[in-house]
């Protein structure tokens, strides 16, 4: 018997994707994403500085922070400003979207500017790191409309896969992200090239077969997220 998806998905389907665009008053590029109950605000900021370790080299530099507002989950969290620190998981998750948007743009044609994208989870079941590098991306995109020739070089989009039951699935919630034999997430390029994937075998190891299905179905996925990204900017 197949696997069935709380919310009446097909196997293969994504949750509703929206993307608005221009959702901040002060932000060069904002953007907000939800991959159906995932919401995440995107804030872009347009610097006309770099790092000190980028000072005099040409360069630009995009980077990333992410955090989940307390209320996001059902249960409430701690801000982790208030506790110390940002947890390990926080600081993995930003590093993943700063080099999943670096791959966009080309820092040479930059110039001389960074972008910080500040990615706000508002509520999360799933997905949160592919939602926010999607929409992330469109932030970046947009802060950057006004510079010509444009740095962006091409899309990045990611999203999950996985066997949850024996059944591989697109675009894991929650739900089914808690319970699944194995969970993929990719970030991949316009292009189909990969920028990373995090792979892990939660109930049973997972042949390579499984794998590649894994990435073909995920790719698959990003293609209709890119079309998505291209018609928010449009």
């Amino acid at each position: 018997m197949s696997f069935v998806r709380s919310d009446g998905r097909a196997a293969k389907a994504l949750r509703p994707v929206t993307i608005d665009l221009d959702v901040s008053k002060f932000a060069e590029g904002s953007a907000r994403i939800a991959f159906g109950d995932t919401q995440v605000l995107c804030l872009a900021t347009l610097q006309e500085s770099v790092p000190r370790h980028l000072e005099g080299k040409g360069t630009g530099w995009v980077t990333a922070e992410y955090a989940m507002l307390p209320r996001s989950t059902p249960e409430r969290s701690p801000r982790e400003s208030l506790v110390g620190r940002p947890g390990g998981r926080t600081f993995e998750i930003q590093r993943l979207v700063g080099r999943a948007l670096r791959a966009a743009v080309d820092l040479k044609a930059l110039g001389p500017r960074s972008v910080v994208v500040d990615c706000e989870v508002i509520q999360a079941d799933g997905g949160t790191r592919t939602a926010a590098i999607t929409g992330g991306f469109v932030a970046l995109a947009h802060a950057l409309r006004k510079i010509s020739p444009s740095p962006i070089v091409r899309n990045v989009a990611a999203v999950s896969a996985g066997y949850v039951k024996g059944e591989l699935l697109l675009d894991l919630a929650y739900a089914e992200d808690s319970v699944a034999d194995a969970d993929v997430n990719v970030v991949a390029t316009s292009d189909g090239e990969l920028i990373e994937v995090q792979g892990t075998a939660e109930g049973r190891p997972f042949s390579r077969g499984d794998f590649d299905h894994v990435l073909a179905l995920a790719l698959e996925g990003i293609a209709t997220l890119v079309t998505a990204q291209r018609a928010a900017l449009r």
